[in-house]
């Protein structure tokens, strides 16, 4: 796997300047789907959360700015992100752990630390695209962050049930279009089941869903009212704004 390149980083913010973030200037950088998930992770003070595919540690970042006294891990295999990753918990004054490791190899997971059944929340944004099913960036980093092996989505997805603690909870994003795969992955694993379609604009299609489940629950699944980012002039909806200023929750 190719780390990527961290010489031209740039210094950026996000919740309004609540959280600085340096990442790359090319591949995969965090926006409005960071902000989305860790806007829907519900945290308490003394919970271990764990970030899987952090990249930069935007999403777990966010989610310690409002909740220091949570423990944080972040996983990442790419070691220039993991790199990266670090650098920023120490900007935001985050005392984490960052795990530089593939989530999909159970071996390498247990020899590098990370304990089955230890987190209390698992946050995750998956690579939307899967090997064989999609055409693939021919930026490396970028197809890197972007795409899973053949039948990744389960495979990623019991990796983060067996780093969750009974009844812990799983948040993810992923792309609309596979909410039936989502739901397939967590078919005897997960219930109480709740899922956030996330619309670009009123009356246009969703694009993204926001999906909360807990290990071993029974409880049915509810769908939650939509979100809408964009107006009619392509601005933030208030409600979308105030998501990005880190002044509203999806919890």
């Amino acid at each position: 796997m190719p780390s990527c390149a961290m010489d031209d980083a740039t210094a950026d913010s996000l919740l309004g300047g609540q959280v600085s973030l340096r990442q790359p200037q090319k591949g995969h950088r965090a926006g409005s789907d960071a902000v989305l998930l860790a806007a829907a992770a519900a945290v308490q003070p003394g919970q271990t959360v764990v970030d899987v595919g952090a990249s930069t540690g935007a999403v777990g970042l966010m989610v310690a700015a409002r909740e220091r006294q949570a423990r944080f891990v972040f996983v990442e295999r790419d070691p220039g992100l993991a790199s990266l990753c670090r650098q920023n918990c120490d900007a935001n004054g985050i005392d984490a752990t960052v795990v530089e490791v593939d989530v999909l190899d159970a071996a390498a997971r247990l020899a590098a630390g990370l304990q089955a059944e230890s987190a209390d929340l698992v946050l995750t944004n998956p690579p939307f695209l899967e090997e064989g099913k999609a055409r693939l960036s021919p930026d490396r980093a970028r197809a890197a962050a972007h795409a899973l092996p053949a039948g990744g989505l389960e495979a990623w997805i019991k990796a983060c049930l067996n780093l969750l603690k009974p009844k812990g909870r799983l948040v993810l994003i992923h792309r609309a279009d596979r909410l039936a795969d989502c739901l397939d992955a967590m078919k005897g694993r997960f219930g109480g089941i709740s899922v956030r379609f996330v619309h670009p604009a009123e009356n246009q299609p969703a694009i993204r869903l926001i999906l909360s489940a807990k290990k071993g629950s029974r409880a049915p699944m509810t769908i939650l009212p939509p979100v809408v980012l964009h107006d009619s002039d392509g601005r933030f909806t208030p409600f979308a704004a105030a998501l990005h200023r880190g002044e509203a929750l999806l919890t």
